[in-house]
């Protein structure tokens, strides 16, 4: 392979972005450049949805408006209900999310239109509707009676309550929406770029947005914190981690939610989602899963200097919450939608298609010879 080529892009600097960097010198991802654990402890999830979409942090009045304008726009039409619960019962629940935006995007009236406004409604119609969507087919799988959307009730409270019927605790709340913070929003990511790329040829938001959902879904991606659960399942008991990881090391197999293409030394996400889920095994009084999440750590770190990233605690997490192990990355999407939705927007304000070139190394221009000379 020639040198001038960059696989994956890698290093390759593409477009400038005023959402999210990472920044070196503080160890941390930035938000509008606010360090995502500050905004973490001080911050709900609206109130970071609103900076990413708006650049700036709230006050309480244009929070209250964006809460109401979150309420009310919730529920979800009567034929896409439908279409959820017609929808096959073993489906992956990240293609039913890529289904549901597409279908809000054929019942849009504001689909084609790429303006500012435009887009800024329709990305909040998204965020608002999705969760609802998802919510009904966590239920619809399971033989249980759709739950819609509740006024009065957050962003974490409601998608529990529509879930489950039932509102956990004050710490669980707050657990689940520090895992949304941590996931709205990690600038030119797969899933951004492709929504960026689509964007780029002045296609709609729910395209783009839709294509987001596709890249997620890998488990290079947001699948990853899936795969975690996977591992740890099969470890089974934290007196079997030890031995599990070695030899998964030893086997050269891949060990899910470890290693960043960004971060070298260790995710600047993972010690706040790591302190939650202490604090929800604490709560659960289930403490097998951190036992375990601790020692395949360690390993990872002492025999290969890898770390883990944000996919590693959340998975876990995401389990002791109640939550069945394919809706992890659709929660992922529930969140991300926020810095999808900011990055088509910025896109679509400087917009310049996104079209790279290859290097062709097949054969080289041969003439056709007819069928019956072949």
């Amino acid at each position: 392979m020639s040198d001038d080529i960059k696989k994956g892009l890698l290093g390759i600097v593409v477009d400038e972005t005023t959402i999210s960097q990472v920044m070196p010198d503080i160890n941390s991802l930035t938000y509008r450049g606010y360090a995502v654990q500050d905004l973490c402890e001080k911050c709900s999830f609206e109130e970071v949805a609103y900076l990413i979409l708006n650049k700036e942090l709230p006050n309480k009045k244009q929070l209250n408006k964006f809460i109401k304008s979150l309420e009310e726009n919730r529920n979800i039409s009567i034929n896409l209900r439908e279409i959820v619960k017609h929808m096959p019962k073993k489906a992956h629940p990240m293609d039913v999310a890529r289904t549901v935006v597409s279908v809000m995007g054929l019942e849009d009236k504001e689909a084609n239109d790429n303006s500012p406004e435009s887009n800024m409604k329709k990305a909040i119609r998204i965020f608002s509707k999705t969760p609802t969507a998802i919510a009904a087919f966590f239920r619809a799988r399971k033989g249980k009676k759709i739950i819609p959307p509740k006024k009065g009730l957050s962003f974490s409270e409601n998608f529990f309550y529509m879930c489950f019927g039932s509102i956990p605790s004050k710490e669980i709340i707050k657990a689940f929406g520090v895992s949304l913070i941590l996931y709205a929003e990690h600038s030119f990511n797969v899933s951004t770029f492709t929504a960026r790329t689509i964007a780029s040829s002045l296609s709609d938001i729910h395209s783009a947005i839709t294509g987001a959902i596709g890249s997620l879904k890998g488990s290079l991606h947001g699948g990853a914190n899936e795969e975690v659960m996977h591992m740890i399942k099969k470890i089974k008991k934290p007196e079997n981690a030890h031995k599990w990881i070695n030899d998964a090391l030893d086997n050269k197999d891949v060990v899910m939610g470890f290693g960043h293409r960004v971060y070298k030394k260790g995710d600047s996400r993972v010690p706040t989602m790591e302190k939650y889920f202490k604090k929800v095994s604490k709560i659960k009084n289930d403490k097998k899963f951190y036992k375990i999440y601790d020692v395949v750590k360690n390993v990872m770190i002492k025999r290969k200097d890898i770390y883990p990233n944000v996919d590693y605690p959340t998975g876990p997490t995401y389990h002791l919450m109640g939550f069945d192990t394919d809706f992890f990355t659709p929660i992922f999407v529930l969140s991300r939608i926020t810095g999808w939705s900011a990055h088509i927007m910025e896109q679509h304000a400087a917009n310049k298609l996104i079209r790279p070139l290859s290097k062709y190394n097949g054969e080289k221009h041969r003439k056709v010879i007819l069928l019956n000379q072949r």
